[in-house]
């Protein structure tokens, strides 16, 4: 192995253990509602909606949301996989199971649990490591006392119910449910390569898309 492979694979386990600690470092922040610290993880110019970029009007938009919708939460992050684009760009899932206190209308508060992932993109700017933008895929946000049994699992109070994208991005979940299967022994596909296990996943579909507001 020369000196530069070696470096290089140095480089990409620093890399690794850097964006890891983005997931954590975003739960923390978003948690204790140090929102300078938060918004920081992002890139400089992370776009916000559709007219405006910046962690200025992130920052703004965050503290609307969080005043208006949450007491208090508190976000537990799991399973995480990163795949690298090149050395400075990179993707990744990484699961969250949520908790908040959220009121209602009607003066009650409600203890909401959530369970989600995270489809990421990472970039490197000046050497660290940034958020380039988080979509949230949800699976169900339910009262404690009330399993999200059946259609519309996304149950906020004072809100109608919806599907959250939880299963969306991955084809295979509706490859399994719509092919039940045969007599014949099932054909097991070649493995994935290397940083490309969540593409094939995908089976190459195109990035998934923010929608802008």
């Amino acid at each position: 192995m020369t000196d530069s492979q070696l470096l290089a694979r140095i480089d990409r386990l620093e890399s690794l253990d850097e964006i890891r600690q983005l997931a954590a470092k975003y739960s923390l922040s978003l948690d204790m509602r140090d929102l300078d610290a938060h918004v920081n993880l992002f890139a400089h110019d992370i776009r916000v909606s559709r007219d405006k970029t910046g962690r200025e009007h992130l920052k703004h938009w965050l503290d609307d949301t969080l005043r208006l919708q949450f007491t208090g939460t508190s976000h537990h992050i799991g399973n995480h996989i990163i795949e690298f684009d090149d050395p400075d760009h990179a993707h990744g899932v990484v699961y969250s199971k949520n908790e908040h206190e959220t009121p209602c209308a009607n003066g009650d508060t409600e203890w909401v649990i959530m369970q989600m992932l995270y489809w990421d993109n990472y970039e490197r700017i000046d050497g660290r490591w940034y958020f380039r933008r988080r979509l949230p895929c949800y699976w169900y946000a339910t009262d404690l006392n009330k399993p999200p049994i059946g259609d519309n699992k996304m149950r906020w109070p004072d809100r109608e119910q919806y599907e959250g994208a939880f299963h969306a991005l991955w084809p295979s979940w509706h490859e399994f449910w719509d092919n039940p299967p045969g007599d014949n022994v099932a054909e097991v596909a070649a493995p994935a390569p290397i940083d490309e296990f969540l593409k094939t996943m995908r089976r190459d579909a195109a990035e998934p898309k923010i929608r802008v507001r």
